[in-house]
């Protein structure tokens, strides 16, 4: 019985060690992108709406709505001014029958002369556009993000409710292997 004891004592020790030292391995980082979503700009939109729901389920969130997107990511609120760091590929769908909850399902593609280029970061949850903050799971990555796991918080700085046109904040936090 001893020896099994004592075999047992070596195999937790060596598992608790390799934990740690996987915990070491990890690192954080934190990242901050602007996403503009541009419904208006006639050629130059950013956005297609590919389906909707049929007008027997019509609702005020536009439930049922698929939105495609390949969105500008700045370093800066304003899309004119800052410096375009990547693009926003991916979809949303309005999810929310009663309150506007969209789906997203998005990859954060980094382009540009940062240490990011040709990296990416994949999104995909709930979306409830009508709070404040909203958090999101970031599932993976690609090049420097491989193994990338956190989440992003987005917040609407800029919203013209005519136009559907939007800028919004996304504060990344990742952990890394």
């Amino acid at each position: 019985m001893a020896a099994s004891s004592s075999s047992f004592v070596f195999a937790a020790a060596l598992l608790v060690l390799a934990a740690a030292t996987a915990a070491q391995a990890q690192r954080e980082t934190k990242l901050r992108v602007f996403w503009h979503d541009v419904v208006s700009g006639g050629p130059n939109s950013t956005v297609a709406q590919v389906a909707e729901a049929p007008t027997t389920n019509a609702s005020a969130t536009g439930f049922g709505a698929v939105v495609v997107i390949d969105d500008p990511l700045t370093d800066g609120p304003n899309l004119t001014a800052s410096r375009l760091v990547g693009r926003a590929q991916g979809m949303y769908v309005a999810a929310g029958k009663d309150a506007l909850s969209l789906m997203m399902a998005m990859n954060f593609v980094f382009a540009g002369d940062g240490p990011y280029n040709g990296s990416s970061l994949a999104i995909l949850g709930a979306n409830p556009a009508e709070r404040a903050v909203r958090e999101m799971p970031v599932v993976g990555g690609t090049g420097v993000f491989r193994f990338a796991r956190g989440y992003c918080q987005a917040t609407t700085r800029w919203f013209n409710a005519t136009t559907g046109d939007a800028t919004v904040e996304y504060n990344i936090h990742l952990r890394l292997d």
